[in-house]
């Protein structure tokens, strides 16, 4: 579970619940932090905030070109040499900034994971080139004024200037893009709203990869149905119309069941 830009940790883990699920569940999750302008110093989310090089090159980890991509594929390698770990059951998820990395990680190591799902993130990638095949689901809001549905600057919540950077891609861009990478099907199988929620699956439940993408009316920048971290002001209302942690494991033991059946 990859935190958000400036967070932590501790903030991911209050924010999603994956504890939790894990014991449930009996699952390994793991918290890794991203790196930090000053190393020496701890992490503050205004002072030296920890983020991820996503490949968009923003941020303190894009300008140092800092490869965190060999940080997560060493870091599945030591957890897989001190606990018993299915090398096929590997996955991964993030929020924002965390939601971006995920997104790189899935095209760069998809011998290593079988699934990624990203959480009001956006994918920086111009070619998506995944070596292997994999499964993708994606959750944001179609309130996220940060991670705007439509593309664009990000805002904060209350209005104002743009909050600078990069213009983002529009979120049907880039889930076009994956659909094309894994050779789903342009057209969904499924594309239904209950209560507020999209759900749009392209590919059967059997197939090797599938691309899911669901939004959530009225979600700000928040983990859905999650610990909000920030205040509603600044990026919006959450909702507890979708809890992402829960969609996202079904998802995961979905493709589970896949990854068994080869």
């Amino acid at each position: 579970m990859l935190h958000g830009f400036g967070g932590t940790a501790l903030s991911a883990a209050d924010e999603t619940g994956w504890s939790a699920k894990s014991d449930q569940e009996k699952f390994i999750i793991a918290y890794p932090e991203g790196s930090r302008p000053d190393r020496d110093s701890p992490a503050n989310f205004r002072r030296n905030p920890q983020g991820w090089n996503d490949g968009s090159g923003r941020f303190h980890a894009g300008e140092k070109n800092i490869d965190d991509v060999a940080y997560i594929d060493a870091l599945i390698s030591e957890i897989a040499q001190r606990h018993r770990v299915d090398s096929k059951r590997i996955f991964v998820t993030g929020f924002s900034n965390g939601a971006s990395m995920t997104f790189r990680i899935g095209a760069e190591l998809s011998h290593r994971v079988a699934a990624i799902a990203p959480v009001s993130g956006t994918c920086w990638l111009e070619k998506i080139q995944p070596a292997q095949p994999l499964s993708v689901c994606y959750i944001t809001g179609t309130a996220d004024s940060l991670n705007p549905l439509n593309g664009g600057y990000p805002k904060l919540a209350l209005g104002g200037k743009e909050q600078g950077g990069k213009a983002k891609p529009a979120v049907q861009t880039f889930i076009a893009q994956w659909v094309r990478a894994l050779q789903c099907p342009e057209s969904p199988d499924i594309d239904e709203t209950s209560n507020g929620v999209r759900k749009q699956v392209h590919g059967d439940a059997r197939d090797p990869s599938q691309v899911v993408c669901i939004t959530v009316e009225g979600l700000g920048h928040h983990w859905a149905g999650g610990e909000s971290q920030v205040p509603n002001i600044l990026v919006g209302r959450n909702t507890n119309k979708l809890n992402a942690t829960d969609a996202i494991w079904e998802f995961f033991r979905s493709r589970s069941e896949v990854v068994a059946g080869e």
